[in-house]
C-alpha cells in the first residue's frame, strides 16, 4: 500500500501544553465542616494565579456562612462569627472567584475537598460550573516524592520540605500561597521523569503499577504520526494491536494512565517491545489494524480476531430454492448479513418465513420430488413443492418476490409483521408482539448492512479525498478493499501524483457476495470514511444510495 513519506517530527507544542505555558489558579477554602452535603458552608476563599513561576494576582475574601461557626473550627482557623458578620455571602463571592479563575487550571491540596464545596455552591445557586481542569498537589506529591523524603503529604509537611516562603496556618490565602511553592517544587521534579506538559502530568498522577511505569521507555522511539502499534512479548509474539492518530502519545498512555482494564495491565507487564507501523492517513491505520489483528490474532484483542466467523442467510441455488443459515459467502447465491450471531440470523429467518411461502425443509429436492407434505403446507405457510402441489412457475414467482425483498426493499415483510404486531398488541399479547418486533428488527438490520456493503464492494475502483493539514488525504478503494493511501501535498500537480498512487495501488479481484475483496469490518470502516463530512469522490461514480431497507431501521 502506497504511503506519503513526508511526515516530519511533530512540534513539542502539538504534543501537549508545556507546564511553563499553563496558567494555574491555586485555591484554598476554609469551611464550617468537612462536607457540603452535611450542611457545612464556606467561610473563606483564597486563591493565587500563577504563570511560568510568576504570581499574576491574588484573590481573598471571608464568606458569611449564615450560621454560627463551630468552636473547634474557630480554634483551628481563628475565624470567628464576628469576623464574617459583615462579609459577603457565597452568592456574591462565587461569581467573582469564577471570573478570577477563568481560563486557568485549578490546583488545590486535596482538590476534591475544595472543588466539592465550590461545585456544591454552584449547584445551589444554579450557576454553571466551568469545565476546569484540576491538579491535586496531594496526588502529585505521592507520585513525585520518595517515601523516605517526607513522612506524609500534609500541606504543612510539604511546605517545610520545599522551604515554602509562607507557612500554612489554616487561613485560605496563606495556605494557597504555600501550595504555590509546593506546586512549583513538584513541577521541577517532574522533569526527571520526562514529564513536561500538562497532559503528561495528568497521566503521570494517575494510579499505575511500578511495573507499568518502568516500561515507559518502550514508547520513546515511536513516531508522532498516525499508525498502528504492536505490543510484543519476550518471544516476539504479538500481544495486542492498536491504532492512533499519534502512535507515540497513545503508547505512552499505557504506562502513565490508570488502566481500568485488567487485561491491559497484564498485557503491559508481559510486553518487552512495541513496534510501530507508520501510516499516511488515519483510515489506512484503521484498516491495517484490522488486517494485523486478523493475521496475528493477539490474545489481548477482543474484537476482529476471527473475521471469518460470520453468519449469513443464503437463498440457495437449487431446483426448489430455500433460505439457509450459513457461515460463508459463495459466488452463486444471494446472501444477507452478516448478522451478530446465529440467533440473530434465525430471528431474521423467521421474519422472512412469515411472508414468503418457500419451503423450510433442509433435504435436497429434485425437479420432480415425490414425498409427503409437512405440517407447514397444511398451515398455508409453504407452497409444498415436495408433493408437487405447486408448479415450478408459481414457486419461481415466490422466490423472485423473496429475492426482490432481499436485494432492494423488504416492504412486504415490514407491512405484514407490522400488522401482526398491532393485532397482538390489541389482544394485549405484548410479549408475543415483542418477539415479532425483534424478528423484524433483526431482518432490517441484516438487510441494511448487506446493502451498504454492496454499495462499496460492487465498485471496481473509487478514488476519494478529504482535507488534510498538509493537503489532501487520498484513498483508492477497489471492490471494498483499501488499495492505496497517501497525502497529496499543497501545490503538488494533482494528475501526475494521483497516477503514481494508482500505479502503486494493490490489485484487487472481485469475489463472491457482499464482501468479495476485504473483511466485513474493513468494508464498513471504508464506507464510514466515504460518507463522512468533507470527503469528495475524485474518480468513479460512487455515492451512498441509502437503499430501501435502511428506511425501515427506525
Amino acid at each position: 500500500m502506497a504511503k506519503d513519506a513526508r511526515w516530519s517530527q511533530t512540534a513539542i507544542a502539538d504534543l501537549g501544553r508545556p507546564l511553563s505555558d499553563v496558567t494555574f489558579c491555586v485555591v484554598d477554602l476554609e469551611t464550617t465542616g468537612g462536607s457540603p452535603t452535611n450542611g457545612s458552608k464556606i467561610t473563606e476563599v483564597g486563591a493565587v494565579k500563577v504563570h511560568g513561576g510568576e504570581v499574576l494576582g491574588e484573590f481573598q475574601t471571608l464568606v458569611n456562612p449564615d450560621e454560627s461557626i463551630p468552636a473547634f473550627i474557630t480554634v483551628l482557623t481563628g475565624i470567628t462569627d464576628a469576623m464574617v458578620l459583615e462579609a459577603p455571602r457565597i452568592a456574591e463571592v462565587l461569581p467573582s472567584f469564577l471570573e478570577f479563575a477563568r481560563g486557568t487550571v485549578l490546583v488545590a491540596h486535596n482538590a476534591r475537598f475544595d472543588t466539592g464545596f465550590l461545585k456544591h455552591a454552584a449547584r445551589e445557586l444554579e450557576i454553571p460550573w466551568p469545565t476546569f481542569e484540576v491538579l491535586d498537589t496531594v496526588t502529585l506529591a505521592r507520585r513525585v516524592l520518595l517515601k523516605d523524603e517526607v513522612r506524609n503529604v500534609k500541606l504543612s509537611t510539604l511546605a517545610a520540605h520545599v522551604g515554602a516562603a509562607t507557612t500554612p496556618n489554616h487561613r485560605a490565602l496563606d495556605d494557597a500561597r504555600a501550595t504555590v511553592d509546593v506546586l512549583h517544587h513538584l513541577i521541577g521534579r517532574l522533569g526527571s521523569f520526562g514529564v513536561h506538559s500538562l497532559e503528561e502530568t495528568r497521566d503521570f498522577t494517575s494510579t499505575v503499577t511500578p511495573q507499568q511505569r518502568r516500561k515507559r521507555h518502550l514508547a520513546d522511539r515511536l513516531p508522532h504520526t498516525p499508525g498502528v502499534y504492536l505490543f510484543r512479548d519476550r518471544a516476539d509474539e504479538v500481544l495486542y494491536v492498536g491504532t492512533s492518530r499519534d502512535v507515540r502519545t497513545r503508547v505512552r498512555s499505557y504506562f502513565t494512565k490508570a488502566e481500568t482494564r485488567t487485561r491491559m495491565g497484564e498485557m503491559v507487564n508481559l510486553a518487552e517491545r512495541v513496534e510501530a507501523v507508520t501510516c499516511a492517513t488515519t483510515l489506512e491505520a484503521q484498516v491495517r489494524e484490522l488486517r494485523l489483528i486478523a493475521r496475528h490474532r493477539p490474545p489481548y484483542n477482543r474484537r476482529s480476531k476471527f473475521p471469518e466467523r460470520t453468519t449469513w442467510i443464503r437463498l440457495t441455488v437449487e431446483p426448489w430454492p430455500r433460505l439457509s443459515i450459513v457461515g460463508k459467502v459463495t459466488p452463486d447465491a444471494v446472501h444477507v448479513g452478516p448478522f451478530r450471531g446465529r440467533a440473530d440470523a434465525a430471528a431474521a429467518l423467521d421474519a422472512l418465513h412469515e411472508e414468503f411461502q418457500v419451503r423450510q425443509c433442509t433435504q435436497r429436492l429434485g425437479k420432480a420430488p415425490r414425498s409427503s407434505p409437512c405440517v407447514l403446507a397444511a398451515m398455508g405457510r409453504c407452497l409444498s413443492p415436495c408433493d408437487q402441489t405447486v408448479s415450478p412457475e408459481r414457486y419461481a414467482e415466490e422466490v423472485e418476490r423473496l429475492r426482490a425483498a432481499l436485494e432492494s426493499d423488504p416492504e412486504a415483510v415490514v407491512a405484514r409483521l407490522g400488522r401482526r404486531m398491532a393485532d397482538l398488541a390489541g389482544e394485549e399479547r405484548y410479549e408475543d408482539a415483542a418477539v415479532v418486533r425483534d424478528r423484524l428488527a433483526s431482518l432490517v438490520r441484516g438487510l441494511t448492512r448487506t446493502q451498504k456493503l454492496l454499495e462499496v464492494t460492487r465498485e471496481p475502483e473509487i478514488v476519494a479525498a478529504s482535507p488534510h493539514p498538509d493537503g489532501w488525504e487520498m484513498h483508492v478503494v477497489r471492490h471494498g478493499r483499501l488499495a492505496a493511501a497517501g497525502v497529496l501535498p499543497h501545490g503538488r500537480p494533482y494528475e501526475a501524483w494521483l497516477d503514481q498512487l494508482l500505479a502503486t495501488a494493490e490489485s484487487v479481484e472481485p469475489g463472491a457476495g457482499p464482501v468479495p475483496a476485504g473483511t466485513v469490518e474493513e468494508v464498513e470502516v471504508v464506507r464510514r470514511w466515504l460518507v463522512s463530512p468533507g470527503v469528495r469522490i475524485v474518480r468513479g461514480q460512487w455515492h451512498a444510495t441509502f437503499p430501501g431497507a435502511a428506511r425501515h431501521v427506525r
